[in-house]
């Protein structure tokens, strides 16, 4: 019982800013092109938050064991709620800036609440560390859940409800104030050991050139993310002009992935034993 009450905290700080970064997703395309940008307009706009996403990645770990856990999970929801309120914005400027914020926002949020969770569990309560799996695989599908049902509320609230491509961004704020506001409130700060950001990263590279296995998994993983950033782009100028709902389109997706995810561990752990390569 302490645990799923432990647990229950975790995804009750966590879920919400899942959503908000879900809502983030289908329509960003459309608002863009709302605005009145050309398309090389709109790739740099999305290049930004790329390239801050990738730049802060080298110093996240650092930066949140320094900070603190819990204040870096407040200020990913701070950071991204910042960053769909200057989506209202018209200025080039504006949005520019707001890609960026976004990419540091999801930097931390995909590294700092993790990290919080992973220290609370083994050192503060002193669970085993068999039971982490479980609290990640009820992330993980209620990550594709809310992946889901985000594409559906921003066709409902964009078109449905006839209030524009902007519309979800605005919804995501209440989820990442109540994210914020829930961590803030009810979870212990926790830090990590201090080290300079050089001997982190020089670790890192060390770590990697050291194992070849390790160096072409992470290859394989780069052009992989690179093949769906540039669908992340693509799929909606595609789809747009033949009229299909786009955030019904980008629910399908969605669902398709939790399928391919759940027919992978079928396949793994099931009667076929298939062995990833």
């Amino acid at each position: 019982p302490a645990f799923r009450c432990f647990q229950w905290e975790f995804l009750l700080g966590y879920l919400p800013a899942l959503a908000a970064d879900w809502l983030q997703g289908p329509l960003l395309f459309q608002l863009l092109q709302s605005r009145g940008f050309l398309r090389s307009q709109i790739a740099a706009l999305y290049s930004c938050g790329f390239a801050s996403n990738v730049a802060f990645g080298l110093v996240s770990g650092v930066f949140v064991d320094r900070l603190g856990r819990k204040k870096s999970c407040v200020l990913s929801s701070g950071l991204c709620s910042v960053s769909c309120l200057l989506q209202l914005s018209q200025d080039f400027l504006a949005l520019a800036a707001g890609r960026v914020l976004a990419g540091l926002g999801t930097s931390l949020l995909f590294s700092a609440f993790e990290s919080w969770y992973i220290h609370e569990h083994l050192e503060r309560h002193d669970f085993p560390a068999e039971w982490i799996p479980n609290t990640f695989s009820r992330v993980a599908l209620w990550n594709s859940g809310l992946a889901v049902a985000a594409g559906l509320v921003a066709e409902l609230v964009a078109e449905g409800l006839a209030l524009g491509p902007v519309a979800p961004f605005l919804v995501a704020v209440p989820f990442l104030a109540l994210s914020g506001i829930f961590a803030g409130k009810s979870w212990e700060e926790n830090y990590g050991k201090s080290r300079p950001c050089g001997k982190a990263c020089g670790e890192g590279i060390r770590g990697l050139l050291s194992d070849p296995r390790a160096l072409l998994l992470g290859l394989v993983q780069a052009l992989m993310e690179s093949i769906l950033l540039i669908f992340a782009f693509l799929w909606t100028p595609v789809l747009e002009p033949h009229g299909i709902p786009l955030g019904i389109a980008f629910s399908g997706f969605m669902a398709a992935s939790a399928a391919g995810s759940a027919l992978f561990r079928r396949g793994v752990s099931g009667r076929l034993r298939l062995q990833p390569l």
